[in-house]
Formats: C-alpha cells, structure tokens, sequence
C-alpha cells in the first residue's frame, strides 16, 4: 500500500483514510526503517503494560570451555603485567545500505572468553599486586521502564530477542560481568599503559587512541596469535567436530552431483551451506566449487560455472562449529565418478606429494619441512612427464616447479581457517612442530588452460588434495581420515553414495 493512503491515526484513536501530512509520512518511513523518532505518548505508555513478567532466571551449566578460557586469560595476564588489555568482540559489518553482515566475534575475544556477543568487551584491568582484574562488559536485559527493549532497533530485545542477564551470563562464561553501558567510564584514563586488540571496534580504538599506541596493539595481537599454535582438548575436539560435519557436507554434495549439472556450481555451494548452517555456525570461509578449469583458480569463490560430466570438481570447504572452530577440506572428484587416465595420473602425482609431506608431521620436524617434501614430489613428477628438464635440485632451488604448485602446503587450522597467521615467523613458519597443533596438508597441481609450456592434454586440470592433522607426541593424527584420499577409493565411495 502506497505511503499516501496508509491508515493515520487521528487525536481521539479513530482510524481515518486520507492523504498524510508529511509529518506523519516521514514518521511511517521512521518505522518502516524500525527507527521510532518521536513517538505518541499514548503508543509509549501502552509499550509498557500488557506484558506478562519475565521468566525466572533458569541456571544454565557453565560452558565446556570455561576451565580452558579461564587458563588463557591467565597465560595473557602473566605476558603483559601492570597493563591494561582491551580485546572486544566487534561489531556488525555493513553489507549494503542499512543491511549488515551476520556477526561472528573477533577470534581473540571468543578465544578467551567463549562468548559471541556482539559489542562485548573483555577488559583487564591491572592490580597493585600483580595480575589483573577481568571483567567482560556487555549488554544487560533491555528496560520494558525505559521503553528501550522496543525503541532501540540495533539492540533491543524486543528486535534482536532475549537476552540472560549478566548474572546468569557471568555464571556461565566463568568471568564477572558488567553493563556496557558503564564502559566509557571504565575506559577513562588510566597511568598503565593500555592494550587493544586492533580491527575490530573502530569506535573503540578511537576512543582509546590517546591512551594506547599502534606498535603495543600490534604485539598484543601477536601474543594471542602465538598462544593458539597449541590446541588443548576442547579445540582438538572442536576440530574433529567440524571435520566430521565437513566430511557429511561432502557426501551431500556427491549425491547432489546430479542437480549441479543441471543448474551450476552453487548448487554445490548451496548444498555444502545447508549443513554448515544446520550442524554449525556457519561456512568457516567462502566455499570454493570450481568446476573445470575454473579449479586453477586457487581462490575460485564466484561459483557461477558450470559442472560437466568428464570435468573434475575441486571442492575446498569447511563448517565451523558454534564454537567458532573450522575445517577445512579440499577433495578433487570427477564428476562423473570416474578419473580419466590423465586426470587419475594428475591426481596421483598429488596424491603422492600429500603422503610425502604427511610423512614428515611429527613433533619436532621443522614446519618448512612439509612444504619441501611435497615439493620435491611434484617437482619428480613435472621431471617425469617432460614438462621441464631440470634436474629435481636445479628445479627446486629456483623455485620453477611453483608454475604449476602455486602455493604453500598447508597453514595452521584452528579457529581461523589461518589461524595464528600473526603469530612470530620464528615460532611459525620457522618454527618447529609440537604436540597439539592443528594444520592443513594440502599439496596441488594447476595447470592452466592458456598454459603453452604443458601438453595439450593437462590444460585445464586442478587437483588439490587437502586434510586436517593434529600433530602427536608420537607422530600426527589425520582428523579426516574417514573421507577417501585415493583414486580408487574416491571412485568407490562416490559409487556408494550415488546408489544408496
């Protein structure tokens, strides 16, 4: 209905039909907007009667990672003493106009705080004595009094649904809790020296701009990036979780092989997404369905080709658990169930690099040492089918395999798809394996289809084989072992899936 003939309310409560004033025009597109500039003492006073009373407060266990957040609040305490630490959760992105991004917490803030709540904050106040004060500020039950749970659109509960109230929410998360409303006063100046954890709450960093200085947030970030190369239990399992639920995306996607080849990539990409949502948050990063040649494009995220019997299917994807924890898996199918001779070759040749480098996972191996022995592999095998004549250690000491390797072996895992990328080269890439850590293994071949240096017969085929470790003391665990790496084993287990 036209904003010219909507209903206006006259003085005395009786609807009437009519033109509106442009007053009351510009009040229906504050509404429309959910923005209630102004509104009738008669619709404030009725908003705050009628309402049953709130529920009584239900005691909700406190959540299975409390133990483990409160460890690492611990351990970052103890790295920065007599300083003050300010890591929030963040806020909505803008996706277009006055539409938003769904929120999904700053890694730091959820990592020691288990809490997901957008606009929190975690703050850590230091003490005279040693150590620090923690408090988590966040938004506390919204006032029926005041009107806010209806007036305020970003906040209210009335709009965005209920909230525990602090007391039940410190109870659950393990830490004291306090209104956000009273953080500016929290933040005002202090003689430590303050901490913030940048790109997340810009407002936040604003205001805190004189207090705190570039180079100090940039190691606070470090610091937390480094403190998570080492999982606990409760990540390793939220990992294994996120695997197990990735490998079921996986088997949907194969029995919907059928309907992408009649529709697009997206079908795969919408069929994957369907189990990330119903057994996780959400994808842990944008799905890669590349189909074809498009699987040379390492970041291929458009997902608009098509998918062709007699073409491979790349998929790289994982589901990130509610926990914030993600897989990330890449399997390269046929979608058609079987490999063609060169296809399979292609693939076995990466096939092979992976075993290489899974090989040399272990505690104490050198991280670098996983890239290179995969490496050498693709680099025998480009030897062998007389794409370059170099001899494997020419090849590998200037690098000419990376043609048609592109990128890297693998990167940390945890609950960034790279996680800990912050964290210090000397701990890092430079580092050295230990017991707990969570990484991807994850070789390729690409060759692209405009490529003249390779035989007809390659151009256009991408293979990448991807799996999630847990490095042992006595070696690693494959996390998702149960998903078929092998040719033979693919084209079985596709088989299965199709005829069940």
């Amino acid at each position: 209905m036209p904003d010219s003939v909507l209903p206006v309310r006259t003085t005395d409560g009786a609807a009437r039909s009519g033109k509106a004033s442009p007053d009351a025009r510009a009040a229906i597109k504050q509404r429309k907007n959910g923005l209630w500039a102004n509104p009738s003492a008669r619709l404030v006073s009725d908003m705050k009667t009628g309402w049953a009373p709130p529920p009584e407060s239900v005691s909700a266990p406190p959540i299975g990672q409390a133990a483990h957040t409160a460890r690492r609040r611990a351990m970052l305490s103890a790295r920065f003493p007599r300083e003050r630490l300010v890591i929030p959760a963040g806020t909505r992105k803008k996706r277009s106009n006055d539409i938003a991004h769904r929120f999904r917490a700053a890694t730091e803030y959820a990592y020691l705080t288990g809490d997901q709540t957008e606009g929190g904050v975690l703050i850590f106040e230091p003490l005279q004595d040693g150590g620090h004060e923690q408090s988590l500020y966040l938004p506390g039950r919204s006032s029926r009094a005041s009107g806010e749970f209806w007036l305020d659109g970003s906040s209210g509960e009335l709009w965005t649904g209920r909230r525990r109230s602090l007391a039940d929410t410190s109870r659950v998360l393990g830490i004291a809790c306090r209104d956000v409303k009273v953080l500016a006063e929290a933040l005002l100046g202090t003689p430590a020296p303050v901490r913030v954890v940048p790109g997340h709450d810009m407002a936040l960093e604003v205001d805190l701009a004189d207090q705190s200085a570039t180079a100090h947030n940039d190691e606070l970030a470090e610091v937390l990036s480094e403190m998570r190369l080492v999982k606990d239990d409760f990540e390793i399992t939220e990992l294994q979780s996120a695997v197990d639920s990735t490998i079921r995306g996986f088997e949907d996607v194969v029995r919907s092989l059928d309907r992408a080849e009649a529709t697009s990539e997206r079908y795969v990409e919408g069929t994957f997404f369907l189990r990330a949502r119903v057994e996780g948050n959400d994808i842990g990063y944008n799905t890669i369905c590349a189909a074809g040649a498009n699987a040379c494009t390492l970041h291929w995220s458009r997902n608009d080709g098509p998918v062709r019997r007699g073409d491979l299917l790349l998929l790289d994807a994982g589901v990130e658990t509610r926990n914030l924890y993600t897989a990330d898996i890449t399997r390269t199918l046929p979608v058609d169930g079987r490999f063609t001779a060169v296809q399979r070759r292609v693939y076995d040749a990466v096939c092979a690099a992976q075993e290489a480098a899974l090989a040399v996972v272990r505690a104490g191996a050198r991280y670098r040492d996983i890239h290179e022995a995969a490496q050498r592999v693709l680099a025998e095998h480009l030897i062998a089918w007389g794409i370059v004549r170099e001899d494997t250690d020419t090849l590998l000491a200037l690098d000419l395999q990376r043609r048609w390797t592109l990128h890297g072996t693998g990167h940390m895992l945890g609950m960034d798809v790279h996680d800990c990328a912050g964290a210090p080269t000397d701990t890092y890439v430079d580092g050295t394996l230990e017991p707990g850590m969570c990484l991807t293994v994850e070789p390729g071949l690409y060759f692209q289809p405009d490529d003249l240096t390779v035989p007809e017969e390659y151009r256009g085929i991408g293979v990448r084989i991807e799996d999630d470790i847990v490095v042992t003391a006595d070696g690693h665990r494959n996390l998702s072992a149960a998903l078929p790496r092998h040719a033979d084993d693919i084209e079985a287990w596709m088989a299965s899936l199709r005829t069940s």
